[in-house]
């Protein structure tokens, strides 16, 4: 079975061009792996909870987007807190801050 994956950079690249054009504001807040690295998206936008997605792999070999987290509007630090300890536990996740 190959690997279809577009390179992990260049994935980046795209989603922050993408809002760029769509006038929003994209950052990367933890570089991974550049060619196969996962990327972990932190979406917000003004005063809404922020959300984190990551694809995840499905039985029949796809990759989908999933919600892993969602911040508490009573506890937000500990939203900041989660990613910030995966992307040290996982030297190939980007992280990437979508504000649209």
């Amino acid at each position: 079975m190959t690997d279809d994956r577009l390179p992990a950079h260049f994935e980046v690249s795209a989603l922050i061009r993408a809002v760029d054009a769509a006038g929003g504001f994209a950052t990367v807040i933890a570089k991974g792996e550049r060619e196969a690295g996962t990327l972990l998206v932190i979406c917000c936008h003004k005063d809404t909870p922020a959300r984190a997605y990551e694809r995840m792999p499905q039985l029949d070999g796809t990759r989908k987007w999933v919600l892993s987290k969602s911040q508490d509007p009573e506890n937000p630090h500990e939203f900041s807190e989660w990613y910030m300890r995966r992307s040290r536990q996982d030297d190939d996740l980007w992280v990437l801050e979508l504000d649209i």
